[in-house]
């Protein structure tokens, strides 16, 4: 009996390829940018993030990919997703998690858990021990749904300023020991 296929995958995202689909992701997401007091998804921000990934030494942004039929590959995929982070950093060993986001026509339905899953794996065949991340305190669904993961707060909070305010980071790390 053949396994299902994977519904989703990560892939590299790149500026030329898949800014223009990274930035309807984004719009795809009013909630996020409602979270920052924006009515809306800054226009070029998914060029500017690819940018900015690109230039900053072992960051990464991979794109969540599904399927549009799960039993026919040659149907091709859709990106309805991202993850953003940084390997060895802050410290060899450690990978700093920036961001899994999923489309809100897509959320609900264990895509972000299964692009995690992905990662975790990807990450430890690379040697990483501990994943980090930082949770603004004004999101609470994103800190759960990392709870849910498994990750721990670690007691750890900071400020760092986001436009003209100032946001606290709650710091919460996931061991990937076997």
């Amino acid at each position: 009996m053949n396994a299902t296929p994977s519904p989703i995958s990560l892939s590299p995202l790149t500026r030329g390829l898949h800014a223009i689909a990274l930035q309807e992701i984004y719009a795809k997401t009013p909630g996020y940018w409602q979270l920052y007091n924006l009515p809306t998804v800054p226009e070029g921000q998914a060029d500017k993030d690819i940018i900015e990934a690109e230039k900053t030494p072992g960051r990464t942004t991979m794109g969540i990919v599904r399927r549009i039929d799960r039993m026919n590959p040659k149907a091709g995929a859709e990106l309805i997703g991202l993850v953003d982070f940084r390997m060895d950093w802050p410290t060899p060993g450690v990978a700093y998690l920036g961001m899994i986001m999923v489309a809100e026509p897509y959320q609900q339905q264990g895509i972000g858990r299964k692009a995690w899953r992905l990662l975790m794996q990807w990450l430890r065949k690379n040697k990483i021990q501990k994943v980090r991340l930082g949770v603004e305190q004004f999101n609470p669904g994103a800190l759960q749904f990392f709870q849910k993961l498994g990750f721990e707060l670690t007691g750890d909070a900071n400020r760092i300023k986001v436009g003209d305010k100032f946001v606290r980071l709650l710091y919460m790390e996931y061991g990937l020991e076997d």
